[in-house]
């Protein structure tokens, strides 16, 4: 297939998974300290309830258990996963940092609830380790062209948040990647959404958790195609020849049983 027609800038999709840090957690709440790991997580659980009415953890208690991201450069794809069975939180962290490491190649930095979520998790939990991602959080103290054109300051497009970007900057609500997806004929949600996290991980299911996360992306990759339709980057022709590219892709994309390792996401694919 003859590669569409696009910026020269490579592009990254990227999502990240988490479960609660528990340890993390006893430095903060000391009556989980004499706590077993899941007395403590249970105990963590209602303490959560009783602060703010839901469990949803507090973002610097995000520990990060999957990284997944879509990386196109040069028209080439390549969809990856970076997941805690194989790797630590700081090597998974480090490994991603590793895209923005090349100041002649910075991704176009895509997501859907980045900005509010992922990056913020990102942060928090980098901090922990000896990491550094300079160019990550450059805002023109070094390469003055990045005064206006960088992943930080909100209102510009290094780093693209899709769903702050559709809401208008919260002037309207922000709205699930699955209600969005869905409106699209794309597959959205399936049968595993994140509250399920914790549990795939405590039963060991990687496969299950990193299909999960790089659906997320490939999700997200398709809504971006729109969005570059919407705002005349790309022709209605260039986005037909991107989408039949990234189903080739990921027809051709096999476990080793030689079948198409996102072959529900195919199917589900309008």
């Amino acid at each position: 297939m003859t590669t569409a027609t696009f910026p020269n800038t490579p592009i990254l999709v990227f999502d990240i998974e988490t479960i609660a840090d528990v340890a993390g957690a006893r430095r903060i709440y000391p009556e989980l300290v004499e706590l077993n790991d899941a007395d403590a997580l249970a105990a963590l659980t209602s303490l959560r309830r009783q602060e703010a009415g839901h469990d949803f953890m507090r973002l610097p208690l995000q520990r990060i258990v999957c990284i997944s991201a879509l990386y196109i450069k040069d028209g080439q794809f390549s969809l990856f996963s970076l997941s805690a069975d194989k790797f630590s939180e700081e090597i998974i962290l480090s490994k991603f940092f590793r895209a923005f490491s090349d100041t002649n190649n910075l991704p176009q930095l895509i997501s859907w609830n980045g900005s509010g979520f992922d990056i913020p998790v990102l942060i928090y939990r980098a901090m922990q380790y000896d990491l550094a991602a300079p160019w990550l959080f450059e805002e023109g103290e070094r390469i003055k062209n990045m005064r206006f054109d960088n992943y930080v300051n909100r209102y510009q497009t290094r780093h693209l948040d899709l769903m702050d970007r559709f809401s208008q900057y919260g002037a309207s609500r922000r709205e699930a990647m699955d209600v969005v997806a869905s409106l699209y004929g794309l597959p959205g949600k399936t049968d595993i959404d994140g509250s399920m996290v914790g549990d795939l991980v405590a039963n060991e299911d990687w496969e299950t958790l990193t299909l999960y996360c790089e659906s997320d992306v490939m999700n997200t990759w398709l809504i971006y195609l729109r969005w570059l339709r919407l705002t005349g980057v790309i022709a209605s022709p260039v986005f037909e020849q991107w989408q039949a590219q990234t189903r080739e892709f990921l027809t051709l994309k096999t476990t080793a049983e030689n079948t198409p390792r996102h072959q529900a996401f195919l199917q589900d694919w309008q």
